[in-house]
């Protein structure tokens, strides 16, 4: 590739996103890096960041709802509901393998309790009041939950 296909690159980038991560990826790798699409790129990097920092925001908010539910209605508790607990937990723990996205959910931790206090609300009928303010669980903790209905196996 030469320096006249940065225009193409431009284009690539708004007709086919894989199309372009294909070519930026191969200038990368040919260390043609005055070929590269940067300003793209760094808008590209950018819009990875904070779709990560959403996909962690609302893996946190479905386990600490779900969390609530066992919780605060353990006669409901399905396998249903530990089935996504595991999930939650197992994705999160994928993510947290960076350093920078654990700390990104160490600061959102509160927020996203809000959030699920809200939705535990809406999906068991109870006041939101019946939950607690703050979270019961740390990170951590929310992350080791383990409600023992499996001991056994």
């Amino acid at each position: 590739m030469s320096t006249t296909q940065v225009p193409n690159l431009r284009l690539l980038y708004e007709r086919d996103e894989t199309a372009w991560l294909e070519a930026m990826a191969a200038l990368a790798a040919s260390g043609q890096y005055a070929d590269m699409d940067f300003e793209h790129l760094s808008e590209y990097l950018a819009a990875m960041v904070k779709r990560d920092q959403r996909e962690l925001f609302s893996r946190l908010v479905v386990l600490l709802s779900h969390l609530l539910k066992c919780e605060y209605q353990p006669e409901h508790r399905s396998g249903s509901w530990r089935r996504t607990i595991l999930e939650q937990q197992r994705e999160l723990r994928q993510l947290f393998e960076s350093g920078t996205l654990r700390k990104h959910a160490l600061a959102v931790f509160a927020d996203a309790y809000a959030d699920a206090r809200k939705e535990a609300a809406a999906e068991t009928g109870l006041a939101r009041t019946a939950f607690p303010e703050q979270s019961p669980w740390s990170l951590d903790r929310a992350l080791e939950y383990d409600d023992g209905a499996n001991a056994s196996q």
